[in-house]
């Protein structure tokens, strides 16, 4: 149950960063919730290994480039899921950012 909940956090998430940025675009329900899915799944499988095979220049960077990590997955998403679009990298940072920020908010919220 405490999956599907956070599913559909990151898939409110996911709308608020359609919803406030013109590069991000998510064509349907369907779309949203696959993006959210494929999201979750990506963060999941993929980004501890990129976090940890990124060690170095995150350490040389200060944490910042996390920022720029984040949003190379959010693209990837992107890219994967038909109906979920994103204009360029910046708008797949931004993205990223909205959507993260969205769901920690809304996590707390819903604890």
């Amino acid at each position: 149950m405490k999956l599907v909940v956070r599913w559909l956090l990151n898939a409110a998430a996911l709308w608020v960063a359609d919803a406030a940025l013109s590069g991000v675009a998510v064509r349907t329900l369907t779309a949203l919730l696959i993006a959210a899915l494929a999201i979750g799944l990506i963060n999941a499988l993929i980004r501890p290994v990129l976090l940890v095979l990124t060690i170095p220049i995150t350490v040389l960077t200060l944490g910042l480039f996390l920022i720029v990590l984040n949003g190379l997955l959010f693209w990837l998403a992107a890219e994967l899921v038909p109906g979920f679009m994103v204009a360029g990298f910046v708008w797949a940072v931004l993205g990223a950012l909205i959507m993260s920020v969205v769901g920690f908010a809304l996590s707390f919220l819903v604890r």
